[in-house]
């Protein structure tokens, strides 16, 4: 595999895989798009080995086997390894902390073994690696603003909650079918849902109140990471705002099926997609024509 083919096959990746994400990553300077790329494909190559219907054999063996690999790269070998050519480059390029991508390998390792979660703040320790690190990874692609960076993670994590929590809501049948429930169980209690319930062709008005619930808390991470949109640097910002828009507008969808993630996948409208992509593409025109003047005045 060479290093040209594995960017593209993260591309693909992405595109196949992510597809509102994709858009928005169509909004960043082309320089930047292949590096998010890698980030994503191998989020989703380790996520597959995890959560993939049709995969057989030993899946702890598997991650184990991504862990190693990914260990040698680093170091310098080489793999067959499809996605690890360009995350690797990727990882050096920008600086990306090994811890981060440990912490994410921990939270998918976890997804074999737990498959419940007693309380929002046990949820939000496997996010902070299955979601939080992602938005750490992405932050110096995104390039903060100089004397930035540090203030600018918090809002990158909080970027990463918001957008897993996402997905925790418009998922909930598809989770159960592999057993898992990412709705903390102190919360079904206060709300009065039964794990069975989750698995009901339409909710119950007490799921539908716990899921309006959940909305507002996601909201919470989002309002939060709003605050580093400005800290990045403006040929960045147009590309987190329309993900912004796309992602949480699956919450305004759940809410308009009056909370019911139980009769069909929650997603934001083909034509409300390229509405939001071209809402965002004229700033993203102008800013990149913005930079292009500023390269032309160096000496």
């Amino acid at each position: 595999m060479t290093l040209t083919a594995s960017y593209e096959l993260c591309r693909r990746l992405n595109a196949r895989h992510g597809r509102s994400y994709y858009l928005a990553t169509l909004l960043l300077p082309a320089w930047k798009r292949p590096h998010v790329h890698a980030l994503y494909g191998f989020a989703r190559y380790a996520d597959e080995i995890v959560d993939s219907f049709t995969m057989t054999g030993d899946r702890a063996r598997a991650l184990d086997g991504l862990a190693a690999r990914l260990a040698v790269t680093l170091e310098g070998g080489t793999t067959d390894d499809p996605v690890l050519p360009a995350f690797t480059q990727t990882m050096r390029s920008f600086g990306i902390d090994h811890g981060d991508v440990a912490a994410f390998l921990r939270s998918m390792r976890a997804d074999l073994t737990v498959a419940r979660y007693e309380t929002y703040d046990d949820l939000l320790a496997y996010m902070e690696g299955s979601a939080a690190v992602i938005g750490t990874m992405m932050l110096p692609v995104l390039e903060p603003l100089p004397g930035m960076r540090d203030k600018a993670c918090e809002p990158a994590r909080q970027l990463g909650l918001a957008f897993q929590l996402t997905n925790f809501l418009r998922d909930v049948a598809e989770d159960l079918e592999r057993g898992r429930v990412y709705l903390p169980l102190e919360d079904l209690d206060r709300f009065g849902v039964e794990v069975a319930d989750l698995g009901r062709g339409a909710p119950t008005p007490a799921l539908r109140e716990l899921l309006a619930f959940q909305i507002r808390r996601a909201r919470g991470h989002y309002a939060r990471a709003g605050e580093g949109i400005g800290m990045l640097t403006p040929s960045s910002r147009p590309c987190i705002r329309a993900a912004f828009q796309l992602y949480g507008g699956i919450l305004d969808r759940i809410e308009a099926a009056g909370h019911d993630v139980l009769g069909g996948r929650a997603a934001v409208p083909g034509r409300r997609r390229l509405a939001i992509f071209a809402r965002h593409l004229l700033a993203a025109s102008a800013a990149g024509r913005a930079e292009r003047r500023l390269i032309a005045e160096v000496p």
